[in-house]
């Protein structure tokens, strides 16, 4: 996509945001606009907020959607889809409702301090400065879900951290089965059973799947970065002693599972240089089959976005420089984890609990995460004025 045709989309998509955004905010109450709206992200305090992101059923920061009325909700998911393209707000809005699925498959015994533990209405909104503004953000996040976007002079400048999961993965339905992350799953798995025992050797991580993407929710990834534990995925620790155990059991059991030591963790740690094998070392139907991957990632993100995308991997150079690894079994319903990483790409999707029917996928900006490259350059800007 030509550069002036992306930057228009980037405006137009800005502006469908600060409408939409603006709308939610002008429907809510003297109560509930404390936690809808934040400072701006050029506030050191509201910044470091932002940057605290979750996929765990923890607090997300801002304003549930169970606390607000029908309308509030309507204009609330009005703003959240104007962040994803059309699969993309089906997808989100699918694995909100597993939130259901899962507590009858708990037996509605899960309850992490709340009335209810597995709640639909628990995803939280928040918008950062106000819409319109030079710079501002908004979040949408709750249990799988995480949504961050950032504006700048009027353009959408940043769609990433975005992680999708789905608990469970698979849910047999009456006369089929819904599988909210089928398409990235089963094309990853088509790849690696492509691959020829020399390319298996170059792509091969580890032969056991880590328990969970190992990037985690860190604000910044980093080379050597390694798996996080279950503990410090939350907004701080519980103080029920006994949410504080359950979540330690979850982690030993999770690490019992992947059988993985330090040292394990470590031969999965993020690199840069990335892992894994190269493009360039793939035939002609791998790559296409690596090309589909990398794109049902960003193909989350509003369709312009998602077309610049499209038309950036169809490069033949570019697509050499993206690496593809696999840890696990490569069989369907076995514990897996792949990673797909360039030099400003980092994808990973795991699913390896609750007998490989819980999976975890993110998309993920090496270079500008947040958006942070983009502030920077406008605070050093303001700084030499």
């Amino acid at each position: 996509m030509p550069d002036a045709a992306l930057a228009a989309g980037r405006e137009k998509a800005a502006a469908a945001m600060a409408d939409a955004a603006t709308a939610w905010l002008d429907s809510l109450s003297e109560d509930q606009l404390p936690l809808a709206a934040y400072d701006s992200p050029l506030h050191p305090d509201a910044e470091a907020e932002r940057l605290r992101w979750f996929y765990t059923p923890t607090d997300h920061g801002g304003l549930s959607v169970r606390d607000q009325d029908a309308r509030q909700q309507s204009l609330a998911m009005r703003l959240v889809a104007t962040g994803l393209s059309v699969p993309g707000y089906a997808t989100v809005t699918t694995v909100m409702g597993l939130e259901n699925v899962l507590d009858q498959l708990e037996g509605w015994r899960v309850h992490w301090g709340r009335q209810r533990g597995r709640d639909p209405g628990l995803y939280w909104l928040r918008i950062f400065g106000r819409p319109g503004d030079h710079v501002w953000a908004w979040r949408f996040g709750g249990h799988h879900i995480s949504l961050n976007n950032l504006v700048v002079a009027g353009r959408l400048v940043s769609t990433t951290p975005c992680f999708i999961g789905a608990d469970p993965a698979t849910t047999e339905l009456i006369g089929g089965t819904l599988r909210p992350l089928e398409g990235p799953e089963e094309t990853a798995r088509q790849l690696v059973r492509s691959l020829d025992t020399g390319q298996l050797q170059s792509a091969l991580l580890h032969p056991s799947a880590v328990s969970d993407i190992v990037s985690g929710n860190r604000p910044r990834v980093e080379h050597g970065d390694t798996m996080m534990h279950m503990q410090d995925l939350w907004r701080g620790r519980f103080a029920d002693p006994e949410l504080d155990r359950l979540v330690d059991d979850i982690d030993r059991r999770a690490e019992a599972g992947s059988g993985y030591t330090e040292s394990d963790h470590a031969r999965v740690a993020i690199t840069i240089p990335p892992k894994g094998i190269s493009g360039r070392d793939l035939n002609n139907e791998q790559r296409h089959l690596l090309r589909r991957l990398v794109t049902l990632y960003t193909g989350r993100a509003p369709e312009f976005l998602a077309d610049a995308y499209d038309t950036h991997y169809a490069s033949d150079t570019v697509l050499d420089a993206v690496h593809f690894g696999w840890a696990g079994s490569t069989d369907a319903g076995e514990p897996h984890y792949y990673r797909v990483q360039d030099p400003r790409v980092l994808i990973e999707y795991d699913n390896t609990q609750r007998y490989a029917n819980h999976a975890h996928s993110v998309w993920r900006d090496l270079t500008s995460d947040f958006g942070l490259d983009v502030l920077a350059e406008h605070r050093a800007h303001i700084a030499h004025e």
